[in-house]
């Protein structure tokens, strides 16, 4: 059995989570349930990254202690993954003790490999992004505030600090890109990376003592660790790491990240880990943002939409539809409620959900409660079918590329393909004059639905397993190694349900 391992990237939890949050989870969820329902040996971590200057401030500004103001921020996330039906194996937290030995063994390794020395840092950092700055990459505002790139104000800083050589690995990280040419995804993201590293790589600051709330640097009294450092050793924290087996669990297969973060990814985290002359993980996926009216959601301009609202307000199952199937995974894409109400009743209560409904009312009404006998198939059937069948293939090809937009396309495109063939073959006219074709068609049209269900479990989890109860389809016949078999004629099936109910916009009173 193949092993994935997939990530999200670690969230910073300053503030409650919003639909960004939840549009990285739950496009990593969907990697995740599908790499299991196809055989493989998975294991999907999520969870937070709790050190760091931002969140000491926010914590003194709430007059309480860091642990105690994280540990009450962190529930909202925890509970985030429980709303929204979050697969992971691990929610992990960088306040934890085995992370925070896996991190002091890491800052040991990079010591022994001679990669870190003592100085003096003086520069621009940017509080709100965890990031330091270089001059030419800033710009400023009109009242002559310094910004970083992301838009954030940056402040000059001065401190005795640990650095790391990070110069030293310009030409290792140029030949990673050019030898394994999907190490970051999309390509506009690995191109961004080239470009900034072939413009030469500074050394970087990794500790701080300014303030205490972090990782505290061995042998070093007064110095915390840098809180990327810290963050992105949680990737390796759940192998093991130094300890026997870890080899198990590590390298990572996916990093699932935003763009926003692309550069300490495939940058810096790469740079680390040959520095302690680990294996680097397969591959790093920087999506976009979910925007609102065309702006990223940020406290300070007032956008913030929270993913339990929406789940309440649409249903968990068709908000994770909207979120994997309207947005390009890689692209930017907007959301309204507009839009997720417009999606679930053309794809989910028009297409799909009526389909699933006429045809298993038809069966039962006609069919004693029973899947239809089989017999005789037409050019029509077979056809029908060998389309349906191609459809694992072109989901497993969209889960490579880390593109489940692609896989709910090609799924939707045999939904549309089965309603046309009921359409033509109009079996409910058939009954009247040929019954055992009708049966026939209907036996085609479960089949196909069938399968389809199968392959929507990984977006919708739920409602897949409703449709699939309505066939009457064992718990053990639910992976993709069933996807190839066949509906058994004559086997009971239950009372048809609707799945997708439409949405109607609520009135304003």
């Amino acid at each position: 059995m193949s092993r994935y391992f997939v990530t999200t990237a670690i969230s910073y939890p300053n503030g409650r989570p919003h639909i960004g949050h939840a549009y990285e989870v739950i496009a990593t969820d969907w990697l995740a349930r599908f790499a299991r329902l196809d055989g493989r040996d998975t294991y999907f971590m999520t969870g937070t990254d709790e050190h760091g200057l931002k969140i000491a401030q926010a914590a003194r500004e709430e007059g309480v202690e860091p642990q105690a103001f994280v540990d009450g921020m962190v529930q909202h996330f925890v509970a985030m993954c429980d709303r929204l039906n979050i697969s992971r194996d691990r929610f992990i937290r960088t306040t934890d003790p085995d992370h925070k030995a896996v991190v002091q063994a890491l800052w040991t390794k990079l010591v022994e490999a001679g990669d870190i020395y003592l100085d003096r840092y003086e520069g621009w950092y940017s509080v709100r992004d965890e990031a330091y700055y270089d001059e030419d990459e800033l710009s400023t505002s009109d009242d002559g505030t310094k910004l970083a790139p992301t838009g954030t104000e940056v402040a000059w800083t001065v401190e005795e600090s640990w650095f790391f050589r990070l110069s030293r690995f310009q030409e290792p990280l140029l030949k990673l890109y050019a030898e394994q040419p999907n190490f970051v995804q999309p390509t506009n993201r690995l191109n961004e990376m080239k470009a900034f590293v072939e413009r030469g790589l500074k050394d970087l600051s990794i500790s701080r003592t300014s303030f205490d709330w972090g990782v505290p640097v061995p042998e070093s009294p007064g110095h915390v660790m840098y809180v990327w450092l810290d963050a992105l050793t949680n990737y390796l924290t759940p192998s093991g790491w130094p300890a026997a087996g870890w080899e198990a669990r590590w390298p990572a297969d996916l990093h699932v990240i935003g763009k926003d973060v692309v550069r300490f990814h495939a940058i810096y985290w790469p740079a680390f880990l040959m520095s302690a002359d680990l294996p680097l993980p397969r591959k790093i996926f920087g999506h976009g943002f979910v925007l609102n009216r065309g702006a990223k959601m940020s406290k300070s301009l007032g956008n913030i939409v929270e993913p339990m609202s929406l789940a309440d307000t649409f249903g968990v199952d068709p908000l994770r539809y909207y979120l994997l199937r309207a947005i390009q995974f890689g692209q930017d894409g907007e959301w309204s409620h507009e839009a997720i109400g417009r999606r679930i009743n053309a794809d989910l209560a028009n297409d799909l959900g009526n389909l699933a409904q006429r045809t298993l009312s038809m069966i039962a009404k006609n069919c004693d409660n029973a899947v239809p006998p089989d017999g005789p198939a037409t050019e029509a059937d077979t056809t029908l079918l060998a389309e349906v069948s191609t459809m694992l293939a072109d989901a497993r090809a969209a889960h490579e590329q880390v593109r489940p937009d692609l896989a709910l396309d090609a799924i939707w495109a045999r939904v549309s393909a089965v309603n046309l063939y009921l359409n033509e073959m109009v079996p409910w006219t058939l009954r009247k004059t040929d019954p055992a074709r009708a049966d026939i068609v209907l036996y085609h049209a479960a089949e196909a639905i069938r399968r389809i269900a199968l392959l929507v479990q990984p977006a919708m989890p739920e409602s897949a397993a409703k449709l699939l109860d309505q066939l009457a389809i064992a718990a053990d016949a639910r992976s993709f190694a069933s996807f190839d078999a066949k509906l058994m004629p004559g086997t009971p099936l239950p009372a048809p349900q609707g799945v997708f109910p439409r949405w109607v916009e609520p009135e304003v009173e």
